[in-house]
């Protein structure tokens, strides 16, 4: 067990979080890191609220951050303070500075949170709510966290933020919900205004604002259930589609695992990488589809959903694989018993993934089964039957029958490029 109290490299930098109401509330030790440093690196607001501090030189932050970044570190062993939006390591330039600089380097204080601030005001308890950052990030990252009765804090990017948000929520079914705007929350322009989503009207919002929702549903509104196998009408698909029933199947069998990345060859609606990054937030995909109108609908259907960071490439397989990363898991649901497709598919898939096949034609059935044969890993039937007229009475109406062929990569087993 190493010792950081022990560590040979003293604090050089002190990063401190401000709050609205500047240095009045910052305590003594914070203050003492302003005024000592030689260099204090900040945004031009910090830098205005702390100014009567700053005894040293004032560096605004540069474009491209990573040039600040880079001026901060080009400082080790003197006396450097940055000056952060209340807590540095929620969302905020701690996290980008500890990735190039020892944390035992480093000197914390942070200041509450926007998120901190704005339960305070509501007496909602933090562990009980979903705390989003969107701020530069697209709003509709909200969208899976829609479920009555859920409690959401919105950090937003500047004054349009409301509004935006208010549009989607009315959009989406979810109209009658309570939004309340906290603005500039902590200093003196503090402003709280509570508002149905639906009706909300601000011309004068503070460009520093957090929103608070209490989801409300609309009758008939679209909530994304926790489970895996969305009902397929939620997708927008020409048929396309791996069925509800198979994809919870599926998307069990491709077993999702904390930060993992799939690979959804011939995706058709996107249903099961989008299903994949619903169901953990650190989740990644990439969606190949050989069909462009395919491909623009697979776009619509993630940020439909709240995953607009899903990955579409637009190309044939095996050619659309080229110089795509080696994927933690793979799905080939289409264009499989095309030739090549799953050789290069597990050529790509990193040592220890897993890939995933399904089947509806005796074609592609035939390429699973020589594989299996051939390689071993488990073969899956999936028959499905559901309830339909028939003349004045009901039946069960067989749905195509689907192979399943999952394989698990030896760990020791090199990727090699298609």
């Amino acid at each position: 067990m190493s010792d950081r109290s022990a560590s040979s490299h003293a604090p050089w930098l002190t990063v401190v979080g401000l709050g609205e109401n500047g240095l009045a509330g910052l305590g003594r030790e914070a203050k003492q890191a302003i005024a000592a440093a030689r260099t204090v690196f900040g945004g031009t607001r910090h830098l205005e609220l702390a100014q009567d501090l700053i005894t040293g030189e004032a560096q605004a932050w540069l474009s491209p951050f990573e040039r600040s970044m880079e001026a901060v570190a080009a400082l080790r062993g003197t006396p450097v303070t940055v000056l952060a939006s209340g807590d540095p390591f929620l969302h905020g330039v701690g996290v980008t500075l500890a990735r190039r600089i020892d944390p035992a380097e480093m000197r914390v204080i942070p200041a509450p949170s926007a998120f901190s601030l704005a339960a305070a005001r509501l007496g909602w308890a933090l562990q009980e709510t979903v705390c989003l950052s969107l701020h530069g990030r697209p709003i509709s990252l909200i969208r899976p966290h829609l479920h009555p009765g859920t409690r959401i804090l919105a950090l937003t990017s500047d004054e349009t933020g409301p509004a935006a948000l208010a549009a989607l929520l009315t959009e989406a079914g979810f109209g009658p919900s309570r939004l309340t705007v906290l603005e500039a929350l902590g200093g003196p322009r503090e402003r709280i205004r509570l508002s149905a989503a639906r009706e909300l009207a601000l011309s004068d919002c503070d460009p520093l604002n957090i929103c608070a929702v209490e989801v409300v549903a609309e009758r008939g509104a679209a909530i994304f259930g926790l489970a895996p196998g969305l009902d397929d009408h939620l997708f927008e698909h020409d048929g396309q589609i791996t069925k509800r029933e198979v994809r919870a199947l599926t998307l069990s069998a491709l077993r999702p695992r904390r930060g993992a990345l799939l690979l959804d060859i011939g995706a058709g609606s996107g249903s099961i990488a989008i299903e994949w990054m619903l169901a953990d937030p650190s989740l990644r995909a990439i969606a190949v589809e050989a069909v462009p109108e395919r491909a623009a609908r697979i776009r619509r259907n993630a940020e439909r959903f709240g995953v607009p960071f899903l990955r579409v490439v637009e190309g044939p397989a095996p050619a659309a694989l080229a110089d795509l990363p080696a994927p933690d898991a793979i799905f080939l649901g289409g264009g499989g018993s095309e030739p090549g497709v799953l050789d290069a598919a597990l050529a790509l898939l990193a040592p220890g993934g897993r890939l995933v096949a399904n089947a509806v034609t005796l074609e592609m059935e035939a390429v699973l089964l020589a594989r299996h044969a051939a390689l071993g890993g488990s073969l899956l039937r999936i028959d499905i039957a559901r309830a339909a007229p028939v003349g004045g009475m009901t039946g069960w109406r067989p749905a195509m029958p689907v192979t399943q062929w999952t394989y698990d990569k030896p760990s020791g087993e090199e990727t090699a490029r298609p």
